[in-house]
């Protein structure tokens, strides 16, 4: 089954999906939770029936924090997400909530806004310094393969797949953040650097194949043949790996708590998105530059 005879479908494909992702990007913009822009937030779970949200909303007004969210959560829980707050006004706020029911505080997040642009620039930096470490790695273990493509290329075209697998989940984000309220938090950084390296795994082990089968490349094959040969060779791998993953993270999403939900959302599209590329993009970019430098010699 030579897989990279459809590339052109699945180049189509990728872009419409990046086009999307751009698009949400742009127009709707990512919602950063308060680990980015500052504040606090508060989960609170009553013992009974939870009080309508209209009524939480009374009673927290009265203390003047600002535009205060209420989002309920679970069948008897709560998210309060205010500015940031000293420990006399975090108390006043469970007070406030306890007039209204019997309830615990299961978690509360407080960061300052400098606090927090700094965690927004690291993260920024942490996924840049990624994908550099990455190609450099690749074209260092590649080195040795110069034809027909050089090694700088299988770094650099794992890398376009890395920002394919990127794109998406945040594009996902952009619209989940604008029609569900979605925030982007330190635990989307940490899953988008997890995705990063669980694609680059993926189409490393395809490149690593193809630098064998290189070394012993049939009578008569071609480039192409020897890419869609050792991406057949690694097929099964690669998609059983995935399903692995992506049955216990279904599972963290289905029955896990809350608060890791739209982590484990973030690696579900993004495993999906990088075991994809891994096989549809990675390995293809390298017959098309092939291709494309032939044509011009």
């Amino acid at each position: 089954m030579n897989l990279i005879k459809i590339r052109k479908f699945t180049y189509t494909l990728s872009i419409l999906l990046i086009l999307a992702s751009i698009f949400a990007l742009y127009a709707y913009g990512l919602k950063l939770g308060i680990d980015f822009t500052g504040g606090a937030i508060s989960e609170i779970e009553f013992n009974g029936e939870r009080p309508d949200i209209s009524k939480i909303t009374e009673k927290v007004n009265v203390l003047n924090f600002g535009n205060a969210i209420i989002q309920p959560t679970g069948e008897k829980g709560i998210l309060i997400r205010t500015r940031d707050l000293t420990e006399g006004e975090h108390q006043a706020l469970l007070r406030e909530i306890n007039s209204l029911g019997v309830s615990r505080e299961l978690r509360f997040d407080s960061i300052g806004p400098t606090i927090g642009r700094e965690l927004r620039n690291r993260s920024i930096w942490a996924i840049g310094l990624v994908l550099i470490a990455i190609i450099l790695y690749i074209a260092f273990v590649f080195r040795k393969v110069s034809k027909p493509v050089s090694s700088w290329f299988y770094g650099i075209f794992a890398v376009v797949a890395l920002f394919h697998d990127i794109l998406i989940p945040l594009g996902v984000f952009a619209y989940l953040g604008k029609f569900y309220g979605a925030e982007i938090d330190t635990l989307f950084v940490t899953a988008i650097l997890t995705v990063l390296g669980f694609s680059v795994h993926d189409t490393i082990v395809v490149y690593d194949r193809v630098r064998e089968n290189l070394k012993k490349q049939q009578k008569g094959e071609i480039f192409e043949d020897t890419v869609a040969r050792s991406l057949s060779q690694t097929l099964t791998r690669s998609i059983n790996t995935s399903l692995t993953v992506l049955l216990v993270l279904s599972a963290l999403y289905l029955i896990g708590a809350e608060s890791t939900k739209y982590f484990s959302l973030t690696l579900i599209i993004g495993i999906i998105a990088g075991t994809y590329s891994s096989i549809f993009i990675a390995s293809s970019l390298l017959v098309t530059w092939n291709n494309f430098q032939n044509r011009r010699s």
